[in-house]
């Protein structure tokens, strides 16, 4: 079964290392059989042992330091018409009658898994193509006819794990999430807490009603909807209640001591402080001044008042971050990164044990430039596939921050490093549970000391990176 025909007069298809011949039929009668079988260059085996080797070989056809990495031509009878996961096929023939279209379809579909997932400039994938030739498949519409042949694809770069730079090998912890214990008491330090600023102009305040006719509004019929019915309606205590109540109900809380009765109690108290403090500020002193104006904008604003107080909180009343580690891979390194191409631009690396530096931007290609050559840097690694990852909860969703660089400094600290041009409220969320991130690893011991910052500008890296080897305190959130 693994051996080729070699009465065919291409020679790439005569090479056993390189080609594959598999037959459902004669597959199921290995599998039923249990005579050894000797085939040439390999051990004995018997049919089974044999059925079950051609079965790992097709499952990891392309797949480096597997049983299929070298094949590149499969001849195949009455097989692979589903349950195909190879993703560098580039030419099908069919040399059989199709009776269907639905079988022309499954064939069609060994070509069609993505070699890369990297997007263009316009944020879509790149198109790829395979060549097929034999199978009359016409159920989808299809580029091509009469114009010239489609465009080679970029070339690739293949990005992985070098064994001879496993010297700069980086190691991280992976954490699942960050659990608070609290203090019996919530206390806030008015004084430190971060002020809040709200635009009138990024609300919604109004909007018009009217008759759709012919797929248009009717404007004789238009009548504006306002606000100031609901801002009757509420008081501003309900208000309180309701982002109280979010703040209490948002994360799940067995490490809050005492009765959650109490706490909630507490939060209400916390929330109404900071609501008729002067930690909230309009920009436009109509709407400051106007007390059914800013009613309106606080419960337009909720999401960003909780997602507010709720950090200021954490921040205040915090007695020890206790990390929760991934019990099945609890440790991740740059020797786990699973090998991938991309045409991206990308540079080759001394210093990582990643083989290349790939760019989003000439932003990050200058700062890897610095990481490369500055004394001050052992190692680091640009956080592209790697799996690392923070979670945050933004206006009470959970998503994923993937910051940019992680480095061994020469003092043999380790540093995060983000770049950012713009910054946002978003952006500062992100960083608050990297700090809390930073803060956990540092508590919890064994994996070194770790920093982070924040780089708004190329040429700021290095004074970055100097402030961490000279043994500072993990930054405070930066703010714009």
């Amino acid at each position: 079964m693994l051996l080729t025909i070699n009465r065919i007069l291409i020679p790439e298809l005569c090479d056993a290392d390189k080609t594959l011949q598999i037959d459902s039929k004669i597959l199921n009668e290995a599998e039923s059989e249990t005579e050894t079988v000797e085939i040439k260059n390999r051990p004995k085996l018997t049919k089974k042992q044999q059925a079950e080797l051609l079965r790992q070989t097709v499952d990891t056809i392309g797949r480096e330091g597997k049983t299929g990495e070298q094949i590149q031509n499969i001849i195949s009878v009455g097989m692979l018409s589903e349950g195909w996961d190879a993703r560098t096929v580039t030419h099908i023939m069919g040399l059989r009658a199709f009776s269907s279209q639905l079988l022309c379809e499954q064939v069609v579909g060994r070509g069609l898994r993505r070699v890369s997932y990297d997007a263009g400039d316009d944020g879509l994938f790149q198109p790829e193509y395979v060549n097929i030739f034999g199978v009359p498949f016409t159920f989808l519409p299809h580029e091509g006819g009469d114009g010239p042949p489609p465009p080679p694809p970029p070339p690739k770069t293949k990005i992985e794990p070098v064994k001879e730079k496993s010297k700069h090998e980086i190691t991280w912890p992976n954490i699942l999430r960050i659990d608070h214990v609290y203090r019996p008491v919530l206390k806030m330090d008015w004084g430190k807490v971060k002020i809040l600023e709200i635009d009138p102009y990024e609300s919604i305040t109004e909007a018009d009603l009217a008759a759709i006719i012919s797929g248009k509004p009717n404007q004789a019929v238009k009548a504006a909807i306002g606000l100031e019915k609901i801002a009757e309606d509420t008081r501003v205590q309900t208000i309180v209640f309701r982002i109280a109540s979010t703040i209490y109900n948002s994360e799940k809380r067995p490490d809050w001591k005492g009765s959650k009765e109490i706490f909630l109690a507490q939060v209400v108290r916390i929330v109404e402080e900071f609501i008729q403090s002067n930690k909230i500020t309009i920009k436009h002193d109509l709407f400051h001044q106007d007390d059914s104006k800013k009613k309106i904008l606080m419960i337009l604003n909720m999401n960003k008042i909780i997602q507010h107080i709720w950090s200021e909180i954490r921040v205040e009343n915090t007695e020890k971050l206790t990390p929760v580690f991934d019990k099945e891979n609890p440790i991740r390194s740059t020797s786990g990164v699973r090998t991938w191409f991309t045409s991206k631009p990308c540079e080759w690396i001394e210093k990582s044990h990643i083989s290349h530096c790939v760019y989003d931007s000439g932003w990050e290609a200058a700062e890897a430039y610095f990481l490369e050559k500055s004394d001050l840097v052992t190692s680091f690694v640009k956080n592209d596939h790697l799996g690392f990852t923070i979670l945050y909860n933004h206006k009470g969703v959970i998503r994923k921050y993937y910051p940019d660089f992680i480095i061994r400094l020469a003092n043999g600290e380790y540093m995060v490093i983000e770049t950012k041009g713009k910054d946002s409220q978003q952006n500062q969320t992100k960083r608050e549970y990297l700090n809390e991130w930073i803060k956990a690893i540092n508590e919890q011991g064994g994996f070194g000391k770790w920093h982070w910052d924040v780089s708004f500008e190329p040429s700021d890296i290095e004074s970055k990176v100097k402030k961490c080897i000279k043994n500072t305190p993990s930054p405070s959130v930066a703010t714009a």
